[in-house]
């Protein structure tokens, strides 16, 4: 039957109503439909991607039923062999020791403390008493200023293996200019300095206050940019630099807004998480699903030696003015393929701005047939 002009419009309004919510998933659709094989082990076939490529080889998968979906990952800065690792949202205040063999030794639980969206952890040493600290993000905000505040609890690290409920700290924060979705939580290991790493199309690195304070919101400004849609960070051991990952590759910065190199990282389902080993000479990198991998891929040694050779000094990290940028370091870019725009070549960000851009009629269509 035909519609009369007044249903039409009622329609286009109910088809106005509809879109905005659908667009926000196009960067989520556009990751599905352009982020490559199901597996990390998939995706050597055919590629040329060797697992003993320049060193890079698979380090070990996750064997646990229960991390279906490893969001943040830290190495033990006191225990020989244990990678820490905690899901995604939708799984409890809990975190799992995991050996190198992929092998859970213990989960630990967080008393009285809610898992509303856990992105990403850190882990740093205690420069007083030498003990380690574990750090967990509960930044997630998908909506972009879903929640008021976001939080990162502070957890002193077991001294045991032995599964076990812990207390934990916890600190809230805002960010300057208003909310942010984020994934990726650094701790400066000479500072101890917080920093939090926004996952947007053009995303910040945002510095916590010298001193984290539990009875008022704690205020996030921003010191520089960060590379498109971050999904995790990492200091180095020794302070001397900073990684910031994406879905495709990997930053290597020597401050805010001072970049060392752009790195190139195994092929991952969905890649969400990055950290140094202890010594600082690799990076871990693992990815979300059941069993999914974890990955050993070494710094190039002219990669490692311009970040110490040039770093700040602690101070200069943890204190850069909001906005300040130094001029990157592109001579030393590690990755291939030509020029890269925040850690992404310009290629793949193009393709992905052409699903996005399909991915938006298509939503269009099933928007305005659902308003019909």
């Amino acid at each position: 039957m035909r519609r009369t002009k007044h249903s039409d419009g009622r329609a286009g309004g109910r088809l106005r109503r509809l879109v905005p919510p659908m667009l926000a998933l196009v960067p989520v659709l556009a990751l599905l439909l352009g982020a490559g094989p199901a597996t990390a082990e998939q995706a050597t076939a055919g590629t040329g991607f060797s697992a003993t490529r320049d060193g890079e080889r698979l380090l070990f998968s996750f064997s646990d039923s229960r991390i279906d979906e490893s969001s943040g990952l830290a190495v033990s800065p006191t225990h020989d062999d244990i990678v820490y690792t905690h899901n995604d949202s939708g799984d409890s205040a809990r975190f799992f020791a995991v050996g190198t063999d992929g092998r859970t030794r213990a989960t630990f639980r967080l008393a009285g403390v809610t898992a509303r969206d856990w992105e990403a952890m850190a882990a740093s040493v205690d420069p007083a008493t030498g003990k380690g600290v574990l750090w967990f993000a509960d930044i997630g905000d998908n909506l972009d200023g879903a929640w008021p505040d976001v939080s990162v609890y502070k957890v002193a690290e077991p001294e045991t293996m032995r599964s076990a409920t812990l207390q934990a700290t916890r600190y809230r924060f805002r960010y300057e200019g208003g909310a942010r979705n984020a994934e990726g939580l650094m701790v400066h290991p000479k500072t101890g300095r917080l920093y939090i790493v926004s996952k947007e199309f053009s995303g910040s690195v945002y510095a916590a206050p010298k001193s984290l304070r539990t009875d008022r919101v704690n205020l996030l400004r921003r010191v520089g940019p960060a590379p498109i849609m971050a999904t995790d960070a990492a200091y180095a051991p020794d302070g001397s630099s900073f990684v910031i990952r994406t879905y495709f590759s990997a930053s290597l910065y020597r401050a805010p807004g001072d970049l060392i190199a752009h790195l190139t990282m195994p092929p991952l389902r969905q890649a969400e998480s990055i950290t140094y080993t202890r010594d600082g000479k690799a990076l871990l990198t693992g990815s979300e699903g059941a069993g999914s991998p974890v990955y050993l891929v070494p710094l190039p040694a002219g990669v490692t030696s311009a970040s110490a050779s040039a770093s700040p000094t602690p101070a200069e990290a943890a204190d850069a003015p909001a906005g300040t940028a130094r001029p990157a370091d592109t001579g030393s870019t590690a990755a291939s393929g030509g020029r890269e725009s925040g850690g992404i070549p310009l290629s793949m960000v193009a393709l992905w701005l052409g699903t996005a851009v399909g991915a938006i009629g298509i939503i269009t269509v099933i928007a305005y047939r659902t308003a019909r």
